[in-house]
């Protein structure tokens, strides 16, 4: 079964310097049927000023990863990490034990990202952070991974047994997605047609007991596919 979740129906709110989009429950916005999908606990759709960003705050036992799709994102922790991620990049944040950060647009533009939690197969872990640039021609690449038949790879490493696929699709392309568990997609740019049911950009969409994804490019596209444990195994 595929879900849409249309971008005119998520959450949202209006912090002046932010303004987010909410696929499931976060902050002020609060719906009982959105509270997550397995592992999955929030995806924010974010659009920040220039020049403003989140000030130091702490998390615990969270995989926090940002996808960038424009702009930038500058990090600093209380691990003395520090590093800017740009579009195109992914960065991702073991909270484990406790982790203090802050992550600003220090940039003259708007910075649009998704912000991606995803609970942990273990608790207090030891906190970490890194990021990473991919591959930006056509094609659906594996980003993120807990996975151990996906260890050794490129992908940024995450403590479930998730991942993460993101990429680029011609107008007109097809690309067919095996899947492992279930999931949920997020249409970054443009607009696809996937297992018959039409995505456009902004757009998420819920996956359950589906074997694969056959996606069909109705114009240039960006889009992630992030891959759950199936729903009720954990």
């Amino acid at each position: 079964m595929i879900e849409p979740r249309p971008y005119g129906q998520l959450g949202t709110a209006d912090f002046g310097w932010l303004q987010p989009h909410y696929h499931f429950s976060f902050s002020t916005y609060h719906d009982p049927q959105r509270m997550g999908h397995g592992c999955l606990r929030v995806i924010n759709d974010d659009r920040i000023a220039p020049h403003s960003g989140f000030d130091f705050h702490s998390h615990r036992d969270m995989e926090i990863i940002t996808y960038v799709r424009s702009g930038a994102i500058s990090h600093r922790d209380s691990l003395g990490n520090e590093g800017v991620t740009r579009a195109g990049e992914v960065q991702v944040m073991s909270a484990g034990t406790g982790i203090t950060h802050a992550e600003h647009n220090e940039t003259d533009e708007e910075t649009t990202l998704y912000q991606i939690w995803i609970t942990p197969r273990e608790k207090n872990v030891l906190p970490r952070w890194e990021h990473a640039s991919f591959p930006t021609a056509d094609g659906l690449h594996l980003l993120v991974s807990g996975r151990t038949q996906d260890h050794g790879g490129a992908a940024l490493m995450i403590h479930q047994d998730a991942a993460i696929y993101g990429g680029n699709l011609a107008a007109g392309s097809t690309h067919r997605h095996i899947l492992q568990g279930d999931g949920y997609v997020l249409v970054a740019r443009g607009c696809v047609v996937i297992n018959g049911v039409t995505l456009n950009q902004g757009d998420g969409a819920a996956i359950t007991g589906e074997a694969a994804l056959e996606i069909a490019a109705q114009e240039n596209s960006e889009l992630l596919i992030i891959e759950v444990p199936k729903i009720g195994t954990i």
